[in-house]
């Protein structure tokens, strides 16, 4: 220790001085559209590489190229025509006062049963075409308040109603990885675009499988939240006690910058109140390449060798769940077979385990028209029935027609009452299972079957895993699990407890990043401008400045210290 306590301040102070002179260092790098992450997007933002502009007319250009021509994947109902406008007020705003959030300047597309207050929300019914509603979504205005650009809205299944992705406003939706296979669903537009890269990231909504179906077959990262975790408010319902909005990117990091977005309370939606004290400072903070070790997770083996629907398991995707089981014991997790006692009684014999819709979604849905205000051209779930409009399939009319028999408001309804009950004692099943195995996560695939050809029915029951979650209203996590021989994506799926999100990202992430099974369609490629090399300056990390400074200061105190005996 120095005995100079001049000296000591005098090498404080040079210390100081030098870490903060210390020389940037110029690296290169080189940006590829079709793998570049919302971290290397705005490294390359801030090395001035790239404009939002930029970056916007990049994804514009692939639209252009393969939504409508090209493999035609029909992806997208409306483009934002104010997005390269947006763009710019946005980089103006990044240059002189600095961006509000990792989102800043990033498009993104959003399913079309988000509201947005400047282009339409239809649900992909053209009973709701050119229908602009009064104001945005609550997860909507979330994202412009983070300075993200609403590029444009995705194809659905038309209301949310099924796995194919078909409405009457917005046709068939292909998936890019086989043009002749349904892109999953109902968010299967959003999944598609994001899969050919139309945008960084997009929404779903999730009421049985739709953020995890699409991100199973497309090559995704697509979270269920908790219900409760992200708000409802301006969003089409399809059955509320289910209904979730959430994340479907390319990664595991996208995903979780989007969570931390979408996140958080909303008064007009009172379910989210259980959020409030269980969300943390950010999702990303999970991102940890060593997160599977120590982790104890539950195969439920039932779900493994068949679907809930007893629809076997393809031996191919079968093979890809098992490797993933031990690709995740090789990173430092036990993983372990479990059970769900009388499982396929909660979620598939109970005659009530699926009531819910058959006795709410009318009201749910009639409740959402009447907050669009007196411009909707239609009203009430029999108008949009009566106004020859919606597509003439089961899937869609034959649903609605159900569900508008429906007289009894469902708080007087004995029937839905038991599917409540239903929920309630599965929820606490599968809570004792967690509790009582100290279970970090469960894993079994959300679907057991290669994705059905256009056009072709799909067997009865399926896709079924999924709705583990959707009755629970646990969270669960896609994560990409490989290819078959044929070249379909296969996903597989984690379940957690409530607001247990950030523990699914941890596992998820340390899997995706040793096992980076991420591959691109080959009907997408990369275009003119996608690629480009630059280069960026870095500077001292602020911790190393920080405890260079900690550590000078020691001598400080300590001759300070021995002064004051003398």
């Amino acid at each position: 220790m120095l005995k100079n306590p001049k000296q000591t301040f005098s090498i404080l102070t040079t210390t100081i001085v030098s870490s903060l002179l210390l020389p940037t260092a110029v690296l290169a790098a080189n940006f590829k559209l079709e793998t570049a992450t919302i971290a290397d997007i705005n490294q390359a933002f801030d090395a001035g590489a790239l404009t939002s502009v930029q970056l916007t007319q990049l994804y514009l250009n692939r639209i252009n190229a393969y939504d409508k021509q090209g493999p035609n994947l029909n992806s997208i109902i409306t483009i934002n025509p104010q997005a390269l406008e947006t763009a710019a007020a946005l980089d103006k705003e990044r240059q002189t006062s600095g961006k509000r959030s990792p989102l800043h300047g990033i498009p993104v597309i959003l399913k079309d049963n988000y509201d947005t207050f400047d282009l339409p929300t239809t649900a992909g019914s053209l009973t709701l075409e050119n229908s602009i509603p009064p104001d945005d979504a609550f997860l909507s205005k979330k994202l412009r308040d983070a300075g993200a650009i609403i590029l444009g809205k995705a194809n659905l299944h038309e209301f949310s109603l099924d796995f194919t992705t078909i409405s009457s406003l917005g046709g068939q939706t292909r998936n890019p990885y086989a043009l002749d296979r349904i892109p999953g669903g109902s968010s299967g537009g959003t999944g598609a675009s994001i899969a050919a890269n139309f945008a960084t990231i997009g929404t779903g909504t999730d009421t049985a499988i739709s953020i995890r179906g699409p991100a199973s077959v497309n090559n995704l990262v697509g979270i269920r939240p908790t219900v409760g975790l992200t708000s409802r408010d301006g969003i089409v319902p399809l059955l509320l006690t289910q209904d979730t909005g959430g994340p479907i990117a390319r990664n595991v990091t996208d995903a979780a910058y989007l969570l931390d977005v979408l996140a958080g309370y909303d008064p007009n939606d009172p379910a989210t109140a259980k959020s409030i004290g269980k969300i943390p400072e950010s999702y990303t903070d999970s991102l940890d390449k060593d997160g599977l070790k120590g982790k104890r997770i539950g195969v439920i083996r039932e779900l493994v060798e068949a679907d809930i629907g007893k629809n076997v398991t393809d031996p191919e995707i079968k093979a890809l769940v098992n490797a993933a089981i031990e690709d995740m014991r090789k990173k430092g997790a036990e993983v372990f077979d479990v059970e769900i006692p009388n499982l396929d009684y909660f979620v598939r014999t109970n005659p009530y385990a699926d009531l819910g819709f058959q006795y709410r979604s009318k009201f749910d849905i009639n409740d959402y028209l009447a907050s669009r205000g007196p411009d909707i051209p239609y009203k009430t779930l029999t108008e949009i029935l009566n106004s020859g409009k919606i597509l003439p399939i089961p899937s869609v009319e034959g649903y609605l027609s159900l569900y508008d028999e429906t007289t009894v408001p469902p708080e007087q309804s004995p029937e839905y009452q038991l599917y409540l009950k239903n929920k309630e004692e599965l929820t606490t099943t599968v809570k004792s299972v967690i509790q009582s195995q100290n279970l970090d996560a469960f894993l079994y695939p959300s679907i057991v079957l290669k994705p059905s050809l256009i056009g072709a029915p799909y067997p009865e029951g399926y896709p079924g895993n999924a709705l583990l979650s959707s009755f629970t209203g646990f969270p669960a996590l896609v994560v990409p699990a490989g290819f078959t021989s044929d070249n379909l994506p296969v996903g597989i799926e984690l379940l957690g407890s409530a607001f247990a999100e950030s523990t699914l990202i941890n596992i998820a992430y340390s899997y995706e990043q040793a096992t980076n099974h991420r591959r691109l369609p080959a009907t997408t490629p990369p275009l003119f401008g996608e690629e480009f090399e630059y280069k960026y300056k870095t500077v001292p990390e602020p911790d190393y400045i920080l405890g260079t400074i900690a550590f000078a200061s020691l001598g400080v105190g300590y001759e300070f210290k021995r002064k004051k005996k003398r």
